[in-house]
């Protein structure tokens, strides 16, 4: 049974454990906990067969019936008035709901699984873009090195767009931890001799996307059994890295007939 319960003040600890994780990208690994705000993630995680530790709802959606009934899936619902709810807010318009999850416990590295390899990437944005075509496409696991973008930040959640719950992820890893992995590396490069169209791609794999301006550090990228180009008739530099994971990804499950 749900319990509901006011808070009207701004120094409740559970609204100052708010505001620290949505100003510190990092500060979850500290809280054990983080921050789903909006309707569409805290939906996505009950639909993943998962349940919120809390919910913090406004005034104002608590009177909405649809809302409402989304917060009680959690024990626990935290009302607070709107002015409060858009101080624990991320968002340039507050969602006026959001659920308090406990952080998964770290993964450990599935040899086997479809996999992908984050280097270094440092936009929030980009990061939580490849997460969601990782999902879409039948990854299992993706492996962030030292130096990528924290990946239950809420920037990355927000762009992850629910991908989160359906991976297991895995960060702060360094390259000698990719040596678990059983399954190939294959990596991209701009100049690559490959056509990544005429090339057979392993699977499953491991696929490897590299820091926005630099890509993926060599020593990486030796390690990899193949190393191909994305054409670009177009005659730009290089994709987004976000852009350029979703192509790879589409051209395996493509290879893969769709399967």
């Amino acid at each position: 049974m749900t319990a509901a319960q006011g808070v009207a003040s701004r120094d409740n600890p559970l609204l100052v454990r708010l505001r620290r994780l949505i100003r510190d990208p990092a500060a979850y690994r500290k809280q054990a906990e983080v921050w789903l705000e909006g309707e569409h993630l805290c939906r996505a995680l009950i639909d993943r067969g998962q349940r919120p530790a809390q919910a913090v709802i406004a005034d104002s959606a608590w009177q909405r019936d649809d809302l409402r009934a989304l917060a009680q899936a959690a024990p626990r619902v935290v009302i607070v008035p709107d002015p409060l709810f858009a101080g624990v807010s991320a968002l340039p318009s507050p969602a006026a709901l959001g659920f308090v999850w406990p952080l998964p416990a770290a993964a450990v590295i599935a040899p086997d699984a479809a996999t992908v390899v984050l280097d270094r990437i440092q936009d929030a944005g980009n990061v939580g873009s490849i997460l969601r075509s990782a999902s879409a496409f039948g990854v299992a696991q993706v492996l962030a090195l030292a130096g990528t973008a924290a990946l239950w930040s809420p920037k990355v959640l927000r762009a992850g767009m629910g991908a989160h719950f359906a991976l297991a992820l895995i960060e702060g890893l360094v390259a000698a931890d990719l040596c678990a992995l059983r399954v190939p590396l294959v990596g991209t490069r701009v100049r690559a001799a490959t056509d990544l169209r005429r090339c057979a791609l392993p699977s499953p794999c491991a696929w490897l996307f590299g820091h926005e301006g630099q890509g993926a550090a060599e020593e990486l990228l030796a390690r990899c059994t193949l190393v191909a180009r994305i054409p670009q008739p177009g005659g730009e530099e290089s994709l987004n890295v976000a852009a350029a994971a979703a192509v790879c990804l589409y051209e395996g499950v493509r290879q893969r007939g769709g399967q």
